[in-house]
Parts: structure tokens; sequence; C-alpha cells
């Protein structure tokens, strides 16, 4: 049986790393121009405590999904909390628990931190991932509301 390994994203996993975040993009019917795709990477290997990270997922050696999170203050705790912004498995290899293994991963490191509070927003039309959602969190009953 294959086990699903998550690390954090090393710089020679750029082409897999781009691969799988443009077919996330790609799901959320969205093109992003190449500095924003540049910065980005560049972003995921600076210093700083707000700086985002990334994490990689493999299945058989083969990259299959990745995450990207990052840190921030908040006005109703001293310890930061953890935001999930980008979740992604494979659609291959979905239902196989690479999904719920990143999310883990993500709590995990935010643990090791001190923070507790590890949350995410997907789509209210995606009900593959709200399945996995719901089964590893509970649902806040919060609606976002964007200024565009």
């Amino acid at each position: 049986m294959s086990q699903t390994i998550v690390r954090p994203l090393q710089l020679s996993d750029h082409d897999e790393w781009r691969r799988l975040w443009t077919d996330y993009l790609t799901f959320y019917e969205t093109k992003l121009p190449e500095q924003v795709y540049a910065a980005t990477w560049q972003r995921l290997f600076s210093d700083g405590e707000f700086e985002p990270k990334g994490l990689i997922a493999t299945l058989d050696g083969k990259a299959v999904g990745l995450t990207h999170y990052l840190y921030h203050r908040s006005g109703w705790s001293i310890v930061n909390n953890c935001y999930l912004q980008d979740l992604f498995a494979d659609p291959a290899v979905r239902g196989q628990g690479v999904g719920a293994a990143l999310i883990e991963a993500v709590r995990q490191a935010a643990a090791v931190l001190g923070v507790t509070n590890v949350y995410w927003m997907t789509h209210e039309t995606n009900a593959t991932a709200r399945k996995l959602y719901d089964r590893v969190a509970r649902r806040t009953g919060f609606i976002e509301y964007d200024l565009l």
C-alpha cells in the first residue's frame, strides 16, 4: 500500500509545485501573471514570521499535492493564527488521504509554534473538498465578504 509523504517544499520542487499550483488555479478558473508565480515561489523560501510556507505531498515518489499556509497576528489572541491558503490534491489521487495528510502537516507545523487556530476557506460548490473538511475540522458558520 502506498503512503503519502508530506514535506516542506525544496527549491528542486519548482516544476512540480508550478504544475500542481497551476492545476489548483485552473480548478478555481483563475490565471495569474508570471510575476505572481515568481514572487510566490520566492516568498515561499524567504525568512520572516509572516512569509508563506509550502508543503508538497508525494505518493510513490510522485508529487500529488501541495499546500500554502501563513501565520498572521490577531487582535483576539497573543499567539498567531495559521491560514491554510491553498490546498490541492491531484484529482487522480483524491480520496487516498493526500488532502488530510497535508492539513495534518500544517496543523503539526503550527502546533510547534504554539499556534492552535488553523483555518481555511473553500468555495461552497466544492463538494469533494467539503466532505474532507467536514470530517477533519469544524465548520464555523462564518461567511466571507470581499471588497473588490
